[in-house]
């Protein structure tokens, strides 16, 4: 490593960047070519079952998720229902849009195993307001 080595090491540098596994996913694009929304924010989709899964320890809860295929290309994810009793407005066949809860490099988020994303709106209408009461679930 003397003088006029710079060019030597900016190549052997490129050479072992291959090696680096965030650079390899930036460059082959690999995030998106296995993300369920295709790099969207947010996604559209049925709920096709609901069901509990338990909550990693030290906690005990059951906590409240469904199964949803989402339209624009049929793949099933689960997503988590946020909210005290969230999960009576959220039916089977209902449309439901969902968004990434947000954990570390894309991973499930919080002590619910696997689940990546939660239910934000059903049937067009704020999922949130419709547990706090301020509206009614509509009709499809």
């Amino acid at each position: 490593m003397g003088l006029m080595n710079g060019r030597k090491m900016m190549k052997s540098s490129r050479k072992f960047r291959w090696s680096q596994k965030s650079y390899k996913q930036r460059v082959l694009n690999l995030k998106e070519k296995v993300d369920p929304l295709e790099g969207a924010h947010q996604a559209k989709g049925i709920v096709v079952s609901k069901f509990q899964k338990e909550a990693r320890q030290p906690n005990s809860a059951m906590r409240k998720c469904c199964k949803v295929q989402l339209i624009k290309n049929n793949i099933s994810v689960g997503a988590f229902i946020p909210g005290n009793l969230a999960q009576k407005f959220v039916d089977e066949h209902d449309e439901v849009i969902i968004e990434r809860i947000g954990g570390r490099s894309g991973r499930q988020k919080g002590d619910i195993p696997g689940i990546r994303f939660a239910v934000i709106k059903v049937n067009e209408q704020p999922l949130r307001l419709l547990w706090k009461g301020k509206i009614e679930k509509g009709r499809r």
